[in-house]
């Protein structure tokens, strides 16, 4: 087992935020960068957080992990692995289970999705505006 595994609750790109709560909408590739679109489940102290309307239950908005300087996007359990943008167009939407990074420029995102191993720069995470 690796000794420099960190767990997405841990890096502080992700503070205020539960990323086993949120779904991931689309994978793309723009430049170097791989992006996730998800609707992101925000907790009370972020700031942007609103109070859900009874009928949505919890605060979610649509953002984006970046990850920049991407250079191979690989699914566990698959033989082949193709460019960043041929496995990025295999890849299907769905929850996330977990996230973590599981050494220096490499992290493993879970879902229902299956697992998604990406060798990057430290990931970004934005909101989509606008914001009112």
């Amino acid at each position: 087992m690796n000794d420099d595994v960190t767990n997405w609750t841990e890096l502080r790109e992700f503070a205020a935020v539960d990323l086993e709560q949120s779904f991931v909408v689309a994978w793309e590739t723009e430049r170097e960068t791989m992006l996730v679109d998800l609707d992101l489940y925000l907790k009370p102290e972020h700031t942007f957080y609103e109070r859900p309307r009874p009928a949505e239950g919890a605060c979610f908005r649509p953002a984006v992990i970046e990850f920049p300087y991407c250079t191979l996007v690989a699914e566990s359990g698959k033989d082949r692995i193709g460019t960043v943008t041929e496995t990025l167009e295999s890849l299907q939407a769905g929850r996330i289970t977990g996230f973590r990074r599981i050494g220096d420029g490499q992290y493993e995102i879970k879902g229902t999705f299956g697992t998604v191993r990406i060798n990057a720069e430290r990931p970004l995470l934005r909101l989509k505006g606008p914001f009112v």
